[in-house]
């Protein structure tokens, strides 16, 4: 657990917040430029000096900051690994050289991860001779995060860690991201403000707008709501856990299952047809559903081209001046499913009055495409 109160009033901003934050997983710090999520990462770091108290642990026993009670650690006394938009690598050093610098932090015998691991997990090991000068941007950013790695920390704090790269870079470093996301225990809190990072690698989410916190809960439950600001987005949609279930070789697909949804309501398991994965059946994985690549019917189409055709109930509706967002409950049981099976779709406001459309209404969610995150 993460536990911090911090205040930190300036002339023209303030931040103000109170957070429990898991103590294993990614946590993103998401919201628009300057509203805080820097700002609360150096305060972690102890590199902002803030009001209030910062605490770590299993049950937030090691207390870094208390200012009631007089404490306040400085930044080289947190087992904290920190990193930003720019590599900051050593240039006069080699890969292996900067790594080892990173070394220099832990104790004689005390580190966790090593220099071999760090390397491996971030696909590094054949660059370990190579000067930074002859890296690419992405190279970079994964030899500054092994090297954070590599002080064996606490907590890893990553400051937009992927702004700084193009599109191709980005998309080359994130795998190793969720690599490290399943290979590590350690907690990660991460800021961005690209909501697509934010779905491929979030396990719990922070909404903050101008120093203050909007809403905190697990990313699944957190984009299914439709009265935050992220369903507004242009790229709004929800993350759903499945499982691979099987494979279909001659088309070229695969089957997953929803998890939780179908299941203790006596409906029948729900699934989804995406392009063929590699992943045996029995694998987890990580769906995105957007809201505009969802629309509803009243009833099934029995001759539709969309494979993915799922009962739904309405839950909630925004309506706009020309949309109307939809809160959709997957299954039409009368029982209450987790807002973590829930979809977002987007229709306009016609289609929703020629509808004639109520909360409570039993739907057929008609899904365009899906994303495979991890």
């Amino acid at each position: 657990m993460i536990s911090l109160r911090l205040r930190l009033p300036r002339r023209d901003f303030t931040l103000d917040l109170a957070l429990q934050l898991p103590a294993r997983g990614i946590t993103a710090l998401f919201g628009p430029s300057g509203c805080g999520k820097t700002t609360v990462l150096r305060a972690l770091a102890g590199l902002e000096r803030a009001q209030g108290s910062v605490a770590v642990g299993q049950a937030a026993e090691q207390v870094w900051q208390d200012d009631a009670a007089g404490r306040f650690l400085p930044p080289h006394q947190r087992p904290i690994g920190y990193v930003i938009q720019e590599a900051a690598l050593f240039p006069h050093l080699s890969v292996e050289k900067n790594l080892r610098y990173g070394l220099r932090r832990v104790a004689p015998g005390s580190a966790r991860i090593e220099l071999a691991q760090a390397a491996a997990l971030l696909g590094i090991d054949h660059l370990l001779a190579r000067q930074p000068v002859t890296l690419s941007g992405g190279e970079r950013q994964r030899v500054a995060i092994a090297r954070a790695l590599l002080t064996s920390p606490q907590l890893l704090l990553m400051d937009e860690p992927l702004a700084a790269l193009d599109a191709a870079r980005k998309a080359e470093i994130l795998p190793y991201l969720e690599r490290l996301h399943v290979a590590l225990a350690m907690p990660i809190v991460y800021v961005t403000h690209a909501l697509d990072e934010v779905a491929r690698l979030a396990d719990h989410l922070v909404l903050m707008a101008a120093g203050r916190v909007q809403a905190s809960g697990p990313l699944a439950e957190l984009l299914a709501r439709t009265d935050l600001p992220l369903a507004s987005a242009e790229d709004a949609g929800v993350v759903l856990q499945a499982t691979v279930q099987a494979h279909d070789p001659p088309f070229g697909l695969s089957l997953l299952g929803l998890d939780g949804a179908g299941q203790g309501g006596g409906e029948q398991a729900l699934g989804l047809w995406v392009g063929a994965l590699a992943q045996p059946p029995g694998s987890p994985v990580r769906a995105r559903v957007l809201a505009r690549d969802v629309s509803v019917a009243r009833s099934a189409a029995a001759d539709s081209s969309i494979l993915n055709v799922l009962p739904v109930t309405l839950a909630e509706v925004q309506l706009g001046a020309a949309t109307a967002l939809l809160g959709l409950r997957l299954g039409h049981a009368t029982q209450a499913m987790p807002a973590a099976t829930r979809l977002l779709a987007r229709i306009t406001r016609r289609s929703f009055e020629g509808l004639q459309l109520a909360v409570g209404q039993p739907l057929f969610a008609q899904i365009k495409a899906v994303s495979l995150m991890r």
